[in-house]
């Protein structure tokens, strides 16, 4: 392996002091939003989607699929294409052409034109959120790091999740399904002005461009979508049953050995596995895939819950996660980086993680009289779990990483960011449909015909229907008894998704006790107070 490995060794602070820091800000902001925005509308707004495109459900699946990965298809290489070509061509041009994008897609009919159009709009949507975080370590100011990285943590599967199933509700019930695609046309060229006012105009980094990894960004990217896809799709295909499914997994793993050979073999490779060689690094990484799952019992649990059982709409169940996730952030966040100023990452992970847990486990005594309003303390809890966790797990990778080796490394960053988050929730579908289905087998096995409850209980749910016809009371009261053991067997799914999240949690507290202590660095925290005279006393110096 050459010593001189990595292309990528262009530190991150090659650019020049934002001129404009306000804007530099601004455009993290708006472009960090905006990507989860879409994401998630997309997701909680498919079903209106397939309604106003006439699309059968299959459609639908490939539609989401489509969009979500080719934006982890091109996600990895953007840290590395900032470096060479600058942020403003990066984040300008694409601005505008999603926008335009964005804005033609609600006309279009043909679904082999619409799939192709949602394949461009991922892959740009996909530039802003890695093109955004660069802004804050090419062209901030060291102080503004920790509170511009608070937005980018925050907005993964925080506000911008909690805040998205309300936005489907009053687009489409108020607004127009249209506006799912339309507010980017608005959001995406003033996040380029904000870009252009915010950053330097930096000249082609030729020399880097000369020695570019193409092979190894092309590989990457499509190994890891093709493994987001055939896990985003086997769920409905039934995983190992599938060809389709199965060709994807392999191809994807296939690709990826390629990509391990060709990072070997280049003279200068775009993103070798040796930028993980540290423990830290390892770990800190596997922590934020086990925040990914963790948080899946805000971003799935909850809201399915509420639409399956409690039969909400987007929109009621969003005025939840609005109210006690969403806006409670707006203290959240502060807090988090006023705990981060002063204390050890890895004491704010634990209290963040710990929040994950009592949350969770407050779940597993869900039942199917749980109202929205039942949901109240959960939500809050992991609200602060989201607000103490993400964003002291990314500076704790920060403070480890080699800063030579920074596009490197945040191409890892960004797989994890993305493929963690979509494969999760594919997952967890899975795990819910297969844990219903168990319970559903056990519950039917309580249910033997010539029971004395069974027949009791038909008996009372015929009388109840005979008012509206006798010829149908006897097959309305097996379908209603069947609904109800449907049900049942609903809920104790979601406990056992709770129980899931709960334990995976647990494990996550587990590895923070392996973290070491963070290199001094712009991170460092400085103790005050108690803490600062015990170090004192103590004979510790601090930061």
């Amino acid at each position: 392996m050459a010593e001189n490995d990595d292309a990528s060794r262009e530190p991150l602070s090659r650019g020049g002091v934002a001129p404009q820091p306000l804007f530099a800000v601004a455009a993290v902001l708006l472009g960090s939003f905006l990507a989860n925005f879409d994401s998630r509308l997309t997701t909680v707004g498919l079903p209106d989607l397939r309604g106003a495109f006439s699309l059968g459900f299959d459609e639908g699946a490939w539609l989401s699929t489509a969009g979500i990965g080719s934006q982890i298809f091109i996600a990895p290489a953007v840290a590395w294409l900032a470096t060479v070509f600058g942020l403003r061509r990066v984040l300008g041009i694409p601005s505008l052409v999603y926008a335009a994008v964005s804005f033609i897609i609600p006309f279009v009919h043909d679904y082999p034109t619409l799939l192709a159009l949602s394949v461009v709009h991922g892959l740009l949507l996909g530039t802003f959120v890695p093109a955004t975080l660069m802004i804050v370590f090419r062209n901030l100011p060291i102080r503004w790091w920790l509170p511009a990285i608070s937005i980018y943590a925050i907005r993964v599967v925080g506000f911008a999740l909690d805040t998205s199933t309300s936005l489907v509700g009053l687009y489409v019930d108020h607004l127009g399904w249209q506006w799912l695609y339309w507010q980017g046309v608005v959001i995406a060229p003033l996040m380029g002005l904000m870009v252009y006012l915010g950053t330097p105009n930096e000249p082609v980094n030729r020399a880097l461009l000369r020695e570019a990894d193409w092979g190894g960004m092309l590989l990457l990217g499509a190994s890891v979508s093709m493994t987001y896809a055939g896990l985003d799709q086997g769920n409905r295909l039934d995983w190992l049953g599938s060809g389709t499914v199965m060709a994807l997994l392999a191809g994807g793993a296939a690709l990826f050995l390629a990509f391990l050979v060709n990072e070997s073999l280049v003279r200068k490779p775009w993103a070798h596995v040796n930028v993980l060689f540290s423990r830290n690094i390892g770990l800190g990484l596997v922590l934020i895939l086990l925040y990914t799952l963790t948080s899946l019992s805000n971003a799935s649990l909850v809201p399915n819950f509420l639409a399956t059982i409690a039969l909400l709409r987007p929109e009621q169940s969003g005025l939840l996660l609005l109210t006690c996730g969403a806006l409670p952030m707006f203290v959240l966040v502060p807090v988090s980086i006023w705990l981060l100023r002063h204390f050890d990452t890895r004491t704010v992970i634990v209290v963040g993680f710990a929040c994950f847990a009592a949350a969770n486990l407050w779940g597993t005594r869900l039942s199917h009289d749980w109202a929205r309003e039942d949901f109240v303390g959960i939500v809050l809890l992991q609200a602060i779990g989201q607000s103490l966790t993400l964003l002291p797990l990314i500076i704790t990778l920060l403070s480890n990483s080699d800063p030579s080796r920074a596009t490197s490394f945040a191409a890892y960053i960004q797989i994890m960011r993305l493929g963690g988050a979509e494969i999760g929730v594919a997952l967890m579908g899975t795990w819910l449909r297969v844990r219903e289905q168990v319970h559903s087998f056990y519950l039917g096995q309580n249910l033997a015909v010539g029971d004395v409850d069974v027949v009791e209980r038909l008996k009372q749910l015929a009388d109840h229907f005979a008012a509206h016809g006798t010829g149908t009371a006897q097959s309305r009261a097996v379908g209603t008894l069947a609904g109800i053991v449907q049900r049942e067997a609903n809920v104790l799914a979601y406990i056992d998704g709770f129980w899931l999240c709960f334990w995976l949690a647990v494990i996550a507290l587990g590895i923070v006790a392996l973290v070491s202590r963070a290199p001094t660095g712009p991170f460092t925290p400085a103790p005050f107070g108690f803490a600062r005279m015990l170090l004192r006393k103590c004979g510790v110096r601090a930061a």
